[in-house]
């Protein structure tokens, strides 16, 4: 036997094979048999033939290959069975019978053109030929398919003029059918002629049936068969008898299957006509011109545009056309549409929502308006009979060819950007347009704008960019609010919410979160980044090199350089980061300076300026001013880097009206001047310019008072005297600095602070010019007017007082005699006038009307506010009577409260009568009404922004308080009230203020002084409202008024454990500190932390107890014993004053928020609750907890603050009670108070289904629980699964009156009032539950167990089983025992 080929075998082993196979001629194992389709047709020559075998011979090949030359066209062999006509060609056969598309490419071919008379063109008097329009040769109508091209409209054409050349005479004309007729229901005139008698020669073959499919060999005989039949039978019936039958037929078949075979007999026609041409053309023809195509029902008639004449003018159109007009020669109708008068506006009658459309000011216009068409509001695009464009569509004019289209596109969305921000669309549309823009890629497509190479586009571009990121009014308010008491330090203008991706790892630390960011921060793309940020989105764009470009090459107009320097003043004040990439921008600082704050340039006069290329802009000042209060270092190189000395030098040392500019630009630049020199002076910069501009100063200090006398001042002008003052403020406080002491280990030892250069001699004449100045601002506080026109004025004067005492009293090279006579006289002479002044007192009223803590809805974020986009604007906006208003007191009375707190500090003595602020009756009822429980303002932007200042305000009132407090014997009345206060402001503090908390908790919150409960019998009063509400016995030490006693002896070890727990990081608190207390060498910065949330938790009375369970969770081997229990019993006993004294203070913590935190103790170790302080402080807490007028609000059930779930807290103290309780009662108490009725059976099923074992340990009298038995018994218990856990533990004996009373009356009254229950409505597995629960206690063997079970009636806490019972089993519970099996009665009356 022959083996198979192998791989590898070559072509001569295969021939080897074949050599063998047919030397030994044996039979093959295949045998190929060639058969037709069709079984039975196998031809016996064909079985001759498969005996012979083809052999492959190499011998005779040629050793070249063959010439490629064009192969013999092969031709079909006949079918031995199948013989082809003699007088047919097997080839047009053949081809017939293909139905493949190569069929059709081989049917293209060649026109003769031999016979065709070439005919010279015809002279023309143009100069080319006539384009073809549609509009020509509108006669030929539309095929019932739809429209035609314009290439096969002229080929129609052509062909119909072919026709009737060479069929002149002979052409049978067809009338147009009347007005009204439907075409499918009349006969054609085709049909009209195939009825004739004479008119056979329609009917020459069959149109549709044509025999293909059937498997006989004449089936085109046969459909000629049947086709003369039918046309026998038509010519033998009468023409009317035709009709009648055609509308029968047509009313029954489908309108859509009668055109189909309508337009499929009129192609057959066609090519039966042109066919019968190229055969016979010898024989004559009639053919038959239709001049309107068969149409369905569905198609209307055609439109009379259509049969117009080419240049005939269309009757609807505005204007007439001409053929003397540009490309008018022929009327384009499709083309003119738009022309006519738009269609009526369409009502909406529906409630769905309508696309907006705006105006080109960006007005939101009504989808009912009708405006006129010269106003440019319509356009061809969807909806055109509206006027306006929608965002869509003005997006799609952003990148139209034509440059003023884009210029006009990115206008007008600049426009509805501004008017959304300024809330003028308010609800009337659905959600917000800014979120809407930006998901749509609108940060972007500016960013491309910018990229134009049209100066136009980018000024429209810049314009809308400045329009997003620039909130209208951020910039006046804070420049008007720059001379507050700390008001050049602000909150950067930056998200405050985390990223998705960064929420999962709360848990990390912030450095390593901080190293896991930087990386993927750089490598994210731009959309990611501006998701979550815009300003980070748009500087990873590369924005800031394309700014610098536009304002040094392209020398764009004013407004562009103005909106520029906007942008980039809104970067800066995005974070330190932006700041330094601002400032590192290649040439970017240097362009600013260079080209819009020169040191000479050509007068300019009032009046619009064709340039500012070489011209001072203010805007130019104010963005070095923002540049340097990013950092200390930014500072420094903006002084050494950029010559800023010499621009300073010459704007301050001129007056506005010399410096030959426009009298607005030249205030304001004078203005951003001074604010910049203060900014560099509150690091400790720029004292050298002092000496140099010493007598400027002067000269510009002694006309303050006739400025403000003479005439009423300007706001640019006030704003300048502001800056002035708060200029000497800080130049006042870098004299009475000292250097600052190396901290090791922080980052104030690294930074290079350059030793203020001014000192106390050169400043120490500042006090008599401002004196002056403060005096005659003060006479105008009887007129409100005058009075909210001065500004920041007033304050400013205040606040350089305080610091020029504060200074004053750091001099030791001076007499404290001195600066102490100075204050007396200074109090004597203005403060206690002012102080006694009936219009101060109009001011401390107004405190509440203008408070954001007592008005929280003024604080609200904007409607159009975006998350990724910071700003300072409000829902309420900026009334007069409001923090930022006009008329607010904040900032003066702020000021006031400042210096009196310096005054009070410096001397004693002066302590009693400055304290006489604290008694303004507005500012009493204004304390209170901030105490009064209620939710603080939402964290926004504006909202810390405002909240920041209005606490500045309660510190330095609670400051003052503590200083008249220590200074007096007796405490004031309303110390309680201040105390208060100051508990409520320690958990409001936003970032930045650490010091003022480390202040409030040294100070205020843990002196003995601001509980004066204790020394007007607060503990005896303690103790006798218990004995009335829960009896008196016990210890005396137990008791709660000695508890309270004892917490305020240790209120210094109070202090000191919150000190420890409560303090913020060191570097942030001796940044805070070096800031409030005017250490300016320490100040690093004047950008605020981002304002995340407040510095102290709502519940931070309890932060140490959750930090030492913590610790306990984390560490495996527990926590050392060394100072556990002194940190306990601290947060213990000053949770109980808080509970007892000061009920407000822990308004935000609800009741099981507290209940959690003192479960979390008894975690924190096996041994810390035993200790005797525990188990006291323990217990009056959770009586504070169960009292009825507290009970009610303890809801287990929702969310807790702080607490991920409450259920798997139980579960972990179930696991410790089981472990390590030893049956201990309080810690018993704890248990059972969760598992009241009303609360979630999760927490019942807990215990009985995972725990068992703790019943055995859970001893607790029923005189000890805490709460009524009530609590636990009523309503009746529903959960099917807990009952029947209760009926088995009380079976098994796992639940025992002895071991656990309390729950075991629990169950007894659920199992009895469950199967005792007759509820139609229960399901069939409750029923049988039911039936099965009663039938095994009434055979239970424990007779005290069924006595209870059958027999109980009521809980009662007073008797030994906790409950009472029926003598005898009542009347329908025997009816329902009844029910139950004899057997099973029988059995039960056997064992009782």
């Amino acid at each position: 036997m022959l083996s198979r080929p192998k791989p590898g075998e070559s072509e001569v082993d295969l021939l080897r094979f074949q050599t063998q196979f047919l030397q030994a001629g044996a039979a093959p194992a295949v045998q190929l048999v060639k058969g037709s389709r069709r079984r039975g047709d196998t031809h016996p020559d064909q079985l001759a033939r498969q005996g012979h075998r083809d052999v492959v011979q190499l011998d005779n090949l040629p050793d070249l290959p063959p010439a490629l030359v064009p192969a013999p066209a092969k031709r079909a062999k006949p079918n031995p069975g199948h013989p082809p006509p003699p007088d047919e060609d097997p080839e047009e056969s053949l081809n017939r019978h293909d139905q493949h598309i190569t069929a059709v490419l081989s049917k293209i071919i060649e026109r003769d053109t031999s016979s065709v008379t070439m005919t010279l063109p015809v002279p023309s008097g143009v100069a080319f030929p006539p384009v073809f329009h549609r509009s020509q040769d509108r006669q030929a109508k539309l095929a019932p398919s739809g429209k035609r091209s314009i290439f096969a409209q002229e080929i129609a054409a052509r062909r119909v003029a072919e026709n009737r050349v060479s069929s002149a005479g002979h052409v049978v004309p067809n009338l147009d059918p009347p007005e009204g007729a439907v075409p499918c229901e009349t006969p054609s005139s085709r049909d009209k002629d195939s009825q004739l008698p004479g008119s056979s020669h329609g009917f020459r073959r069959p149109n549709l049936i044509t025999g293909k499919g059937l498997r006989s060999q004449a089936a085109e005989q046969e459909a000629q068969t049947i086709h003369e039949e039918n046309v026998a039978r038509l010519q033998a019936m009468h023409p009317e008898e035709i009709l009648k039958e055609q509308q029968q037929l047509l009313a029954q078949l489908d309108p859509s299957l009668v055109a189909f075979l309508r337009s499929h007999s009129h192609a057959w026609e066609q090519t039966g006509t042109e066919a019968s041409k190229e055969q016979s053309p010898e024989r004559p023809s009639v053919p038959i011109t239709k001049e309107e195509p068969i149409t369905s029902t569905s198609t209307g008639e055609p439109s009379k545009e259509d049969e117009l004449e080419p240049g005939a003018p269309a009757p609807k159109l505005p204007v007439t056309p001409h053929k003397e007009w540009l490309h008018m020669d022929t009327v384009e109708l499709e083309k003119l549409h738009w022309t006519q008068d738009l269609p009526p506006l369409r009502q909406q009658q529906t409630k769905e929502r309508m696309q907006a459309r705006f105006s080109l000011q960006g007005e939101l216009l009504a989808p009912d308006v009708d405006l006129p068409t010269h106003l440019g509001l319509h356009h061809h695009g969807e909806e055109a009979e509206r006027a306006g464009y929608s965002l869509q569509e003005l997006f799609h004019l952003t990148r139209s060819q034509v440059s003023q289209q884009r210029a006009l596109a990115l206008h007008v969305l600049s426009q509805i950007i501004g008017r959304a921000q300024a809330g003028e669309f308010g609800d009337r549309l659905v959600g917000s347009i800014l979120r809407l823009l930006l998901d749509a890629g609108f940060l972007f497509l500016l960013r491309f704008s910018l990229d134009d190479r049209v100066d136009g586009v980018i000024a429209a571009a810049v314009r809308a960019l400045r329009t997003l990121l620039v909130a209208p009014g951020d910039e006046e308010l804070l420049d008007s609010t720059f001379s507050w008491y700390h008001g050049a330090s602000v909150f950067p203008l930056m998200p405050s919410q985390e990223d998705k991706e960064d929420e999962g790892e709360d848990e990390e630390p912030a450095t390593e979160k901080a190293k896991k960011k930087t990386p993927e921060e750089g490598n994210r793309p731009p959309p990611d980044l501006a998701r979550h940020d815009v300003i980070k989105g748009l500087l990873a764009t590369n924005l800031l090199p394309r700014l610098r470009y536009v304002l040094e090459v392209t020398c764009p107009g004013p407004s562009v350089v103005l909106d520029i320097l906007a942008v980039l003043i809104r970067l800066a004040r995005h974070s330190l980061e932006s700041a330094t990439r601002v400032l590192e921008c290649p040439r970017l600082i240097e362009t600013v300076v260079q080209e819009f704050l020169p040191t000479s340039w050509a007068p300019i006069g009032v009046g619009p300026t064709p340039s500012l290329s070489k011209v001072p802009c203010a805007a130019a000042m104010k963005l070095l001013r923002v540049l340097a209060s990013a950092g200390r270092n930014i500072a420094a190189r903006l002084l050494s880097s950029f010559d800023i000395r010499s621009r300073l030098c010459r704007f301050i040392a001129e007056v506005p009206q010399e410096l030959a500019l426009p009298p607005e630009e030249a205030e304001t630049l004078s203005t951003e001047a001074f604010r910049l020199w203060a900014v560099a002076a509150s690091y400790g910069q720029g004292g050298d310019l002092y000496r140099e501009l010493y007598p400027v100063l002067m000269r510009a200090l002694q006309t303050l008072p006739a400025e403000l006398s003479t005439r009423p001042p300007q706001p640019l002008s006030v704003q300048r005297m502001a800056s002035l003052l708060t200029l000497l403020t800080q130049l006042t406080l870098a004299a009475g600095s000292t250097h600052p002491e190396p901290t090791s280990g922080s980052a104030e030892s690294c930074v290079s602070a350059i030793p203020s250069s001014v000192t106390w001699t050169q400043v120490s004449g500042l006090k008599p010019l401002v004196e002056p100045c403060l005096k005659q601002t003060l006479k105008f506080l009887p007129r409100p007017d005058v009075w909210n026109a001065l500004g920041p004025v007033p304050s400013a004067c205040l606040l350089f007082l305080g610091a020029y005492y504060q200074a004053w009293s750091q001099q030791s090279s001076l007499c404290p005699e001195d600066w102490l006579q100075d204050m007396e006289r200074f109090v004597d002479e203005f403060l206690l006038p002012l102080l006694r002044h009936p219009s101060l007192g109009s001011l401390w009223d107004s405190l509440r009307h203008c408070s954001p803590l007592c008005n929280p809805l003024s604080c609200a974020a904007a409607p159009e506010a975006l998350p990724s986009l910071a700003s300072l604007g409000c829902a309420g906006g900026r009334p007069s009577l409001s923090v930022a208003g006009s008329a607010s007191p904040f900032p003066f009375l702020t000021a006031l409260l400042s210096l009196v707190n310096i005054l009070a500090r410096i001397h004693k003595g002066l302590c009693g009568q400055l304290a006489a602020v604290l008694t303004a009756p507005g500012l009493q009822n204004y304390t209170l009404q901030c105490v009064a429980p209620a939710p603080a303002p939402q964290l926004t932007p504006f909202s810390a922004w405002a909240l920041r200042h209005e606490y500045h305000l309660q510190y330095l009132v609670l400051a003052l308080a503590q200083k008249a407090a220590t200074s007096q014997p007796e405490p004031a009345a309303s110390t309680a009230l201040y105390h208060a206060m100051a508990l409520v402001l320690l958990s409001r503090l936003l970032p930045g203020t650490e010091y003022l908390a480390q202040e409030l908790l040294l100070s205020c919150v843990f002196r003995l002084e601001f509980l004066p409960e204790n020394a007007s019998g607060g503990p005896e009063a303690a103790d006798f409202s218990d004995g009335l509400s829960l009896g008196n016995s016990g210890d005396p030490q137990c008791r709660r008024g000695s508890l309270l006693a004892q917490a305020c002896q240790d209120l210094p070890s109070i202090r000191s454990c919150y000190l420890a727990h409560c303090s913020s990081a060191r570097a942030s608190l001796l940044t805070s500190q070096a800031l409030y207390r005017g250490e300016l060498l320490r100040v690093s910065s004047l950008l605020l932390p981002v304002p995340k949330e407040p510095l102290l938790p709502t519940d931070w009375p309890f932060q140490p107890l959750i930090q030492l369970y913590h610790q306990a969770t984390d560490t495996a081997s527990g926590l050392p014993a060394a100072d556990t229990l002194g940190i306990a019993m601290r947060v213990l006993q000053w949770v109980l004053v808080l509970e007892s004294w000061r009920p407000e203070a822990l308004w935000a913590v609800p009741p099981a928020a507290r209940l959690a935190r003192l479960m979390c103790m008894f975690l924190v170790d096996s041994e810390l609750f035993r200790e005797t302080p525990i188990q006291h402080l323990v217990t009056a807490l959770l009586a504070r907890l169960c009292r009825p007028q507290v009970l009610p609000s303890l809801n287990l059930d929702c969310p807790l603050p702080g607490l991920s779930s409450f259920p798997d807290l139980y579960a972990s103290f179930l696991e410790h009670f089981e472990a390590v309780s030893f049956g201990d009662h309080l810690f018993g108490a704890l248990v059972l108070l969760p598992l009241q009725r009303r609360f979630t059976v999760t927490l019942r099923l807990a215990l009985f289904g995972e725990h068992v074992g703790v019943l055995r340990a859970l001893g607790l009298p029923l005189t000890q629980l805490p709460v009524p038995l009530e609590c636990y018994t009523e309503p009746a218990e529903d959960s099917l699964a807990l009952l029947q856990l209760y009926f088995r533990a009380l079976v098994t004996g796992a639940l025992r009156p002895r071991w656990c009373p309390i729950l075991y009356v629990v169950a007894v009254a659920h199992v009895n009032s469950f199967i005792f229950s007759q509820d139609p409505k229960s399901s069939d597995e409750v029923k049988a539950a039911r039936r099965s629960m009663l039938q095994k206690t009434w055979l239970l063997a424990d007779e005290g167990l069924r006595q209870h079970l059958l027999h109980y009636k009521l809980p009662n806490a007073s008797l030994p089983e906790g409950f009472e019972l029926y003598s005898q089993l009542p009347r329908l519970r025997q009816q329902h025992l009844q029910t139950l099996p004899s057997e099973v009665l029988q059995n039960g009356r056997v064992k009782a």
